[in-house]
This record gives C-alpha cells, structure tokens and sequence, in this order.
C-alpha cells in the first residue's frame, strides 16, 4: 500500500509538473499569451486604456445626450465640419462643454476638416440617373452641366490631365466604378463596369492618381482661423494628408494662437501612405481613415495599410486612431455583428490608442448603446495583452532601430515604466506641462494606469482624450 501510494505521489508530482512545463510554453508563445478560458468566461476587469472618438450630430449634441456618451465612455468629442456651419458647431460645442463640466471631466474637441473632395455635378430636374454596365458615358469638367445617363459634371478641373486610358473611377462610395476609354481636351469618356444609380453631388475617387488640389480649402483655413483658434479647440483632424509640407501649412495657418493645437493627419489615399514616414515625423498623430482608403487601395489591402501605420506610430511614439464603419451595423441595429466586435478588437491588438465611432453616434438610432459597446469590446481586447512582453518588445526594436542614444526624456519614461512592470506599482505619476512625457511613458505602454498632473487644461485635454 505504501508503494502504491508512493508511486501515485511521483505520478502526481510528474503530472503537475508537465502542466507547469506546458503552461509555461503556453505564457512564452508569441501571440495572445495572455487569453484563458477564464478570460473568455468571465467579464475583464481593470481601467480601460483605449480611448473612444464620438463624432457628434443630430443623435447625441444635446446635453443629455453627450452626457450619456461620457458616462458611457467618450474621450474626444469629433465635429465634422464636411456638415453645418459654425453656428451650429459652436452649438454643439457649448453643449459638449457643459456636459464635460457637469461631469467634472475633460472632453477633449477634435475639428476634422472637410478637406479637398471631387464630386459629380446636378442632374437634370435633380433627377437621379440609372448607368448601365457597359455604356459610355462622359465626364465634363463644365460644372454648371445638369448631368443624364449619357453625360455628368465633376468638379475636379484637371481631371482630363490627371487620369489616363485604363484609370479606373469609384464614385458614390465605390458603388459605381468605371474605366476610362477616352481623354478630351475638357472631359473623358468612361466605360460602366456594374449598373447603379446615380444622384446629385456624389464623390469620386480617383485610386493611385495624384490629385492636383490644396490639402487646406479656403473653407478649411476658415474653419481653422475663426472656429478652431477662436473656440480652442484640442485638435484637428487634418482630412486627405499627402505629405508632410500639408502639415507645416496647417500649422501656419493655425499661427501663434493656435500653436499648442494637436494635429491628427488622416491618412485617406496611396500619396499618404507612400509619403507615411515624413507624414509621421511631422504630425502629433494619425488617423487610419479607412473608408477612403479603401477607395484608393484595393480594400484586402486595407487591414495591411491598418498594420504598417500603427506599427510606425507606435515606434514613434505618436498616437493613432482607427476609424471608420467599426460598429456600422449599430446605425440601425442596438448590437453590432461578430466582425465588428473582431475588428474593433484587432484595432486594439494593433496597438491603437483610439477608435473612433461616425455614424453610429451622429446619426444612429443607439449612440450610447454604440459607445458602450465600443467600450467592453476594447476592454476585453485589453485583457488579451502581455504589457510586460510589450514593454520588452518595444524596447528592443526601439533598441535596435535607433542611430543614437535615447534622448533624456524617453530615456526617463522607458526606466518609469520599466520599474513599475519590476515593483508591481499601481499607479504611475507624471507631472508635465506640454504632454510630451506621458507620450514617452505611453509608447512603453505600462499595464499600470497613468496620473497625468498638469497646470495647463488644454493639455489635460489632450491626454485623457489620445493617451
């Protein structure tokens, strides 16, 4: 009997051991060694560290409402001035403020501009009309034409000089695509590849075409000058970024009053992207605007695009956001479809610091429930992640990128976050003016939350809303 119940002890010892070995090759494997049944049972706990971008319209710009978008998780408040005018923007923005102050938090207000944009022209009688595959039809530049099936306007005025034979043309989100056949001296003519319908003032994208057109419109320089400037708004969310000359324009159209204002570059076709890393260098941030993008990159090469971008920003330290149709369906529906809640979630896998919300908080019919949503998606994703195998990640390409030694600052923030991860600390304080060094100490992405004291409400602003 003892020797039985010695070798079932040695059996025993054994077993666990092989579980130790096996749990401990689980915990050292590459990717999402931090998920277990237990995490997938039982709801994640913790702060979340993911911050949410509401685009606020019609649904939400009450005061009530926009309280209810922060109670339910808002970090930035999105106005887009594509839509409205200021008076109804400064409306809004009234009311975003004080729902902010009746909270007792800070709600930063990012001003996307309209940006440069080609359009189709009227119709005859505002009539939409119907293209069928294989017909001809003929783009004019003469903006003033009332289009029909055969002819239609665009504003574009160099279109005949900027595309060639075998271009192809998205139009009306995508859902009309043509191929060029023809150039003329002021319009080309273009071959329907699929039927659709066509109404008035549609977009047009034009993929892999360099587009001869100013990044800031005399509309944004005004909304910029004598909306962003005079409201002190927190950031702007620069549309259709080319290069990094658009974003030192900005910031001399911002001038002195408006200098401490954080630009985001929305990064919406293939110039932006090939033209990324002087982009990056030159900006405060970037957004990964994915609905353009995929207009002017075949769209399965989107999630790619997604990658490479955030990968860079994180090296660089500078935060990004993933936008567009994360949770579509909840425009109409009160819960999203399982490949929203996945994309969301790889958003957050990604490394993004923000995820933004369009339509379903501007116009849907569940704005809060949107933001909710949004919220316990990132939260989850969050528990998904081994920050101390992070912080080594990122250290270590940081190490092996880098031609010289760390500056002093990130040097700093590295060793904090460093030492937090060594103590098990559970709060990490950092004291600054600027917001530069709670950037740093975020690049390292502690597990631990962060206390960002600052004198400066504009900064404090900036940090709950990106960082």
């Amino acid at each position: 009997a003892a020797a039985a119940a010695a070798a079932a002890a040695a059996a025993a010892v054994a077993a666990a051991a092989a579980t130790t070995t096996a749990s401990m090759a689980e915990v050292n494997t590459l990717r999402n060694s931090n998920i277990t049944l237990e995490s997938i049972i039982k709801p994640a706990t913790g702060e979340r560290k993911t911050k949410i971008v509401c685009t606020i319209g019609p649904s939400c710009w009450s005061k009530e409402n926009l309280i209810g978008l922060i109670d339910a998780g808002m970090s930035v408040a999105r106005l887009n001035f594509s839509h409205g005018d200021h008076k109804v923007h400064a409306n809004t923005l009234a009311n975003i403020r004080a729902a902010a102050a009746e909270r007792n938090v800070n709600v930063a207000v990012m001003l996307d501009t309209k940006g440069p944009e080609i359009r189709t022209g009227k119709l005859e009688n505002g009539k939409n009309v119907e293209l069928k595959k294989g017909s001809k039809v003929e783009i004019t530049t003469d903006y003033e034409f009332e289009g029909n099936a055969s002819k239609i306007a665009c504003s574009y005025k160099e279109l005949p000089h900027s595309v060639k034979v075998g271009s192809k043309i998205l139009c009306a989100d995508g859902s009309l695509t043509m191929r060029v056949l023809e150039i003329r001296d002021t319009s080309i003519v273009v071959e329907m590849l699929n039927n659709g319908v066509l109404g008035e003032r549609k977009n047009m994208n034009l993929p892999g075409v360099v587009v001869q057109l100013p990044t800031i419109t005399e509309k944004d320089q005004d909304d910029l000058q004598n909306f962003a400037v005079v409201h002190g708004v927190d950031f702007i969310a620069a549309s259709f970024v080319r290069k990094a000359s658009d974003i030192h324009y900005i910031r001399e159209v911002l001038g002195a009053r408006g200098r401490n204002i954080k630009i985001i570059a929305k990064i919406e076709n293939q110039e932006g992207l090939e033209n990324f890393q002087e982009i990056l260098e030159a900006t405060d941030g970037v957004m990964v605007a994915r609905g353009d993008l995929g207009m002017e990159i075949p769209a399965e090469k989107v999630f790619l695009a997604q990658k490479l971008m955030i990968r860079k920003c994180n090296l660089m330290g500078k935060p990004v956001i993933t936008a567009t149709q994360m949770l579509e369906s909840m425009i109409k529906n009160p819960r999203p479809t399982r490949a929203e809640c996945t994309d969301v979630a790889n958003a957050v896998l990604d490394g993004s610091d923000a995820v933004m919300l369009s339509g379903e908080t501007a116009g849907g019919e569940y704005p809060i429930e949107a933001v909710k949503t949004m919220a316990s998606i990132c939260k989850e994703a969050e528990g998904a992640i081994n920050y101390s195998k992070l912080y080594t990640a990122m250290r270590n390409t940081v190490n092996l990128m880098r031609l010289n030694p760390l500056d002093t600052p990130e040097a700093i923030a590295s060793s904090a976050v460093k030492t937090v991860i060594d103590m098990g600390a559970k709060l990490l304080v950092v004291l600054t003016e600027t917001g530069r060094t709670p950037r740093l100490v975020a690049k390292y992405r502690p597990a631990t939350p962060l206390l960002v004291l600052t004198a400066d409400p504009e900064c404090a602003r900036q940090c709950e809303g990106l960082l």
